[in-house]
């Protein structure tokens, strides 16, 4: 069942039941739409052409911009600014969007910026993300789930990253680099290159440096399959060609993971971190 969207103009008593809260020193534009269940604290800022799913929390301060759709139990920080346009040359105040799934937590002085039309007008979050104090997120960026970003890490513009991935403290991603699923960014790193599926990089310029053994382990990656991304990462290590590896003569893959990890592997465009 679709959940009900209030104008934020018609919110009053009529809508105690469903605890929609908000501040008085609060400036939410009357056209804003809102849902059952959330809180907007004082000075928060919600303009136009902005969507609110159930159960969102903003906190005194933060600012969601106009064309942001966010889904359920999503919590904005203090001085975070979620929406904003994108920070592109190219950009002439098109109408493009930031469309945000649930359960996201966005600490604070995190930036997110919309999309623009030439990357195709979306930047996307996925679920259950937290972003730490002042993480970047440029245009058109496409962010799995349940991924983890440390204090200041940073993603330039058209970044794509694959579920499970983890960023250290002030890392920082090029654009259109890909970042794989259960990759982690060692922090201070710089990434110019795709970071392969299931492993670490580090360094400025990011290389790699093994297999996220800890990070496999706690998402219950079985056994075999470990042990099939650990060979891959290894022929990345040497002096294997990329295309061979992509094909996978020299291993018979078993396993879903070092199935999407080879073709991870075929679809990188602008090298990998290796």
């Amino acid at each position: 069942m679709e959940t009900e969207l209030v104008l934020a103009s018609e919110v009053g008593p009529r809508h105690a039941f469903a605890e929609i809260h908000v501040d008085r020193l609060a400036s939410v534009h009357g056209e804003a739409k809102l849902s059952p269940g959330c809180s907007i604290g004082p000075f928060a800022v919600v303009e136009q052409h902005v969507e609110i799913g159930p159960s969102c929390v903003l906190h005194a301060h933060a600012v969601v911009r106009s064309h942001t759709k966010m889904g359920g139990r999503n919590t904005v920080h203090s001085f975070a600014c979620i929406g904003g346009p994108p920070q592109d040359l190219r950009h002439r105040g098109e109408p493009t969007v930031l469309v945000i799934g649930d359960g996201n937590d966005f600490r604070e002085h995190v930036t997110v910026n919309r999309g623009t039309l030439h990357g195709g007008g979306r930047t996307v979050i996925g679920d259950c993300n937290l972003l730490m104090a002042y993480v970047h997120v440029a245009h058109d960026c496409l962010i799995g789930s349940r991924v983890i970003m440390a204090n200041g890490a940073t993603l330039a513009g058209h970044v794509e990253v694959g579920d499970h991935a983890v960023f250290g403290g002030l890392s920082a991603v090029g654009s259109f680099v890909r970042i794989g699923e259960s990759a982690m960014i060692a922090a201070g790193s710089f990434v110019e290159r795709d970071a392969p599926p299931f492993c670490i990089v580090e360094g400025n310029r990011a290389k790699l440096r093994g297999t996220n053994r800890v990070g496999l382990e706690r998402r219950g990656i079985s056994p075999r399959a470990r042990a099939e991304i650990k060979l891959i990462a290894k022929a990345l290590m040497g002096r294997d060609s990329l295309e061979t590896i992509a094909q996978g003569s020299f291993l018979d893959v078993q396993t879903e993971e070092g199935r999407r990890m080879r073709e991870f592997l075929a679809l990188s465009r602008r090298g990998l971190a290796r």
